[in-house]
């Protein structure tokens, strides 16, 4: 049987395993992005301006003396990424003005190109940045993909999307954005996401107004190996024409995985189908042949418990290993040595599921060790979740895990130490100053955006708090604690248990057991009241709790009254109140009114992002969608507040609300 797993994992990894992943991504840029020694090349027409690269210049200005006509803009990342065998995929917003009583003109482009040149000298105008007269016709290897604003020969109308090699006169496909609803010239935020799939030899091009979720709108087949060389350079063209437009990018993130080489050929997904008919098969067949031959219950409930402990084994073995920059596999040995025998002396703190101890490896390397009971299932299900999230993902503001033990029935996960511990050691107890609260929640914000959109399959983390925001030697957050962290795989986040902790918890998770990005928001607004006013949550239910004397302070119209009296005024009083409206929208009891994780980050970080309008004193009802055959949404109001949910007639069969306070 263990052969048979082994064999069966074998062809599992062979077939869908990823390679490491490479990423990169850019909330935002500043005059730092285009600077020498940056990430980004930044050539012909392009500036930076309000947290956005502007590859070609706004209309109403003049340029060196001269005419916003005739510019070409190409920004692209400084090192070259792999375009085969690989699965890609890129996700920007991006926002189109064209000169006011003007028809536009005349696009941008994303691109792979074959080199980090400037874009052809003749490629203003209808080629957009991507080739000129000289190079139509396949002198340069590379695809672009288009967001076109007018109209030239050949093309269905001044509103289209199309994919482009050799030759923009004649695109390899070309598709109208009118059926959408879109338009490319609204002058608002569009999101756009290109995927490549090294397998099925897919482009996908999903789009959307910033607002709105991405929908499907092409799909093309197009062999990669034989378009692009092995490694090209990823970024953005723009031009203008006779008439001029302003092209923006508001944010960029890139992710890529290595394939393996068979997928690079034609007939790797029938070769994928046989293999997952002999997966399917071979357990099915194995399996009878096992239940007839062993007579002995007993006998066979040993083999089962034998066979499950090595499956978990393998499966955290083969989750750590194609995990980017695999973490490491300690020994018992080695943690309890680091630990001094995980001494009292050493023990950083206790949490829900385990201790964590303070280690010290031979090198001076300092780690923290979280150690878990496996005899706890619950501890367990804690230890294969952290493994499955933050062992794939990287971001600077994660706790960055470094390795896991599984032995002598102990189960221990290492991480990097952060010397300043948790947050919530600061809050309302040791001083922190303006400069570095306001930090954090920037820190705190970008990373939320990174798991709720830039990672792949998007997490939720579920546990939002200042316990578990850890804080390095220069106080820098890091998120860390997924042992409640759930991949949001299908539109179904519901859980057997309401996990969270009272008073970050937002109202509707209570009532559903449902974890959504919304919710992680909820959790993130009320950490922002606490920094901003140095107090802890008791939650929204107690009497005079921090919700209630915020939304009193700004009811009157004086904010700065809840602010931390240990700064001593000594704070930028502007960010302040926009961190304490910021808080209050994202602490709305109605999900749908909270911002998304990208916009708390740009009004974080630019002063001109409008803030969203609240009401005028603070909202009392709790309103609930209750996914089930009516898919309704239910308002519970000021009765629920008081813990009486009222008559139950109305609410589906399916669905049992229950109401702890």
């Amino acid at each position: 049987m263990l052969i048979i797993v082994l064999l069966l994992f074998g062809l599992l990894n062979q077939t869908y395993s990823l390679m490491d992943p490479f990423t990169f991504s850019f909330p935002s840029f500043d005059s730092s992005s285009c600077a020498n020694g940056s990430n980004l090349i930044c050539m012909g027409s392009v500036t930076v301006s309000n947290g956005s690269l502007c590859l070609t210049p706004d209309p109403e200005q003049k340029l060196a003396g001269k005419s916003p006509s005739f510019m070409v803009g190409r920004v692209l990342y400084k090192h070259p990424v792999l375009a085969w065998p690989a699965f890609f995929s890129t996700t920007f917003t991006i926002s189109i003005l064209p000169e006011p009583d003007s028809v536009g003109g005349d696009g941008m482009s994303f691109i792979m190109a074959q080199d980090d040149r400037p874009s052809p000298p003749e490629s203003f105008g209808s080629f957009i940045g991507i080739l000129d007269p000289s190079t139509q016709g396949g002198a340069l290897s590379q695809l672009a993909v288009e967001l076109d604003t007018y109209k030239n020969e050949g093309e269905p109308d001044a509103n289209h999307v199309a994919i482009d090699t050799t030759s923009v006169v004649v695109p390899v496909t070309v598709k109208s954005l009118n059926s959408t609803g879109i338009d490319l010239k609204s002058g608002k935020e569009i999101r756009v996401r290109i995927t490549y799939d090294g397998y099925s030899k897919i482009v996908s091009i999903d789009l959307a107004y910033a607002e709105n979720p991405l929908l499907n709108f092409l799909n093309h087949s197009i062999i990669m190996r034989d378009t692009v060389p092995n490694y090209v350079y990823v970024g953005f063209t723009a031009s203008t024409g006779t008439l001029s437009e302003t092209h923006r990018v508001l944010d960029w993130n890139f992710t890529s995985y290595e394939l393996p080489l068979d997928s690079l050929s034609k007939n790797s997904q029938k070769r994928d189908k046989t293999k997952m008919f002999v997966i399917i098969i071979v357990p099915i067949f194995v399996g009878l042949l096992v239940v007839a031959a062993i007579a002995s219950p007993l006998a066979l409930r040993a083999i089962q418990r034998n066979n499950e402990r090595n499956i978990r084994k393998d499966d955290m073995e083969n989750m750590t290993r194609n995990a980017a920059n695999a973490p490491r596999i300690f020994t018992y040995r080695q943690l309890s040595k680091a630990t001094q025998h995980f001494s009292r002396e050493r023990l950083l703190g206790s949490g829900g599921f385990g201790s964590v101890y303070l280690g010290i490896l031979p090198d001076r390397t300092a780690i923290a060790v979280k150690k878990i009971s496996a005899t706890s299932t619950q501890g367990e299900k804690e230890y294969l979740a952290e493994i499955c999230t933050i062992g794939r993902l990287r971001h600077k503001n994660l706790v960055q895990l470094q390795g896991w033990c599984h032995e002598r029935d102990q189960l221990l996960l290492v991480y990097e130490y952060m010397p300043n511990g948790s947050l919530d050691k600061f809050i309302g107890k040791c001083f922190l100053n303006w400069k570095t609260r306001y930090q954090i929640l920037n820190g705190l914000a970008s990373v939320l955006v990174y798991l709720h959109e830039e990672c792949g399959v998007p997490v939720v983390h579920r546990d939002v708090k200042p316990n578990n925001v850890m804080l390095d030697s220069d106080f820098n957050p890091h998120l860390g604690d997924f042992g409640l962290a759930r991949l949001l795989q299908t539109d179904s986040y519901v859980t057997t248990m309401v996990a969270g902790t009272p008073g970050y918890l937002a109202p509707e998770v209570s009532f559903t057991g449902r974890a959504t990005p919304e919710s992680d928001v909820y959790s993130f607004g009320m950490v922002v009241l606490e920094i901003v006013c140095g107090k802890r949550s008791r939650g929204i239910m107690e009497e005079n709790s921090l919700v209630d004397s915020v939304w009193n302070v700004y009811e009157i119209g004086d904010l700065l009254k809840c602010v931390d009296p240990k700064l001593e005024g000594d704070y930028c009083e502007e960010q302040v109140k926009r961190s304490l409206v910021l808080g209050l929208a994202c602490l709305h009891p109605d999900f749908m009114l909270r911002p998304r994780m990208r916009k708390v980050v740009q009004i974080l970080m630019n002063e001109s992002e409008p803030l969203m309008k609240l009401p005028e004193s603070r909202p009392s009802a709790i309103c609930v969608s209750l996914y089930s055959s009516s898919n309704s949404t239910t308002c519970f109001g000021p009765n629920v507040a008081n813990g009486n949910i009222g008559s139950m007639e109305s609410l589906p069969d399916e669905m049992t609300v229950v109401y702890d306070e």
